[in-house]
């Protein structure tokens, strides 16, 4: 363990999901990737040859499983699945398409960091609840591998809500950053002072 080195942390979010659940609030539902989401997760793998890390965290949910199985493969790295890193809960709206969401609740789903900040959406986790669950994560890894890189692989609620706790911001301002599917974003964590190094960069991107 190096104390004198920032702790960094890769966070990668799953690949693209199945076509039925695609722009849909998917949260807690245990979700498989597509066809075009494996091929991400295998583009994305490939991106991160020659990158030791210390720990691999992630969701125990099936589409995080599966985004990480490329990488896991190739290097054998052995991981630690926590409960804290699992897509927040919309509540009533889990299971509606962004059109659903306009026309039974009247929300607009482009605002749904903002409802769930204020308490909108029914029936979903609540942002303290949320925040305090990833904090808990980030808290352990920090714990384990000061000084150290790690993976953090996760899904698109996460890795906001993660920046908003490292960054000390509100979470609806995380609605400036696009968190594409098979992304990587990269932070450096140290003490007293956080930055982000890299921010949702998708390898997959520029292919024909």
């Amino acid at each position: 363990m190096n104390t004198t080195r920032p702790t960094r942390l890769y966070f990668l979010r799953h690949g693209e999901v199945e076509v039925p659940y695609q722009r849909v609030f998917g949260g807690r539902l245990d979700i498989g990737l597509s066809a075009e989401g494996l091929r991400q997760a295998e583009e994305l793998a490939a991106s991160l040859q020659g990158i030791h890390f210390a720990g691999v965290y992630a969701s125990p949910m099936k589409r995080v499983q599966q985004t990480l199985a490329p990488l896991l493969a190739s290097n054998g790295y052995r991981p630690v699945w926590l409960d804290g890193l699992r897509e927040v809960d919309f509540g009533q709206w889990t299971g509606h398409t962004w059109e659903e969401v306009r026309e039974r609740f009247a929300r607009s789903a482009f605002d749904w960091l903002t409802e769930l900040d204020r308490g909108g959406i029914p029936g979903a986790e609540t942002v303290p609840e949320f925040r305090q669950r990833v904090a808990g994560c980030l808290e352990e890894i920090r714990v384990r591998h000061r000084g150290e890189t790690v993976v953090v692989a996760c899904h698109g609620g996460v890795v906001r809500m993660a920046l908003a706790h490292l960054l000390d911001l509100p979470l609806p301002k995380m609605a400036h950053f696009e968190i594409d599917y098979a992304s990587l974003t990269v932070v450096d964590d140290r003490p007293h002072r956080t930055e982000v190094q890299l921010l949702n960069f998708a390898p997959w991107r520029g292919r024909p």
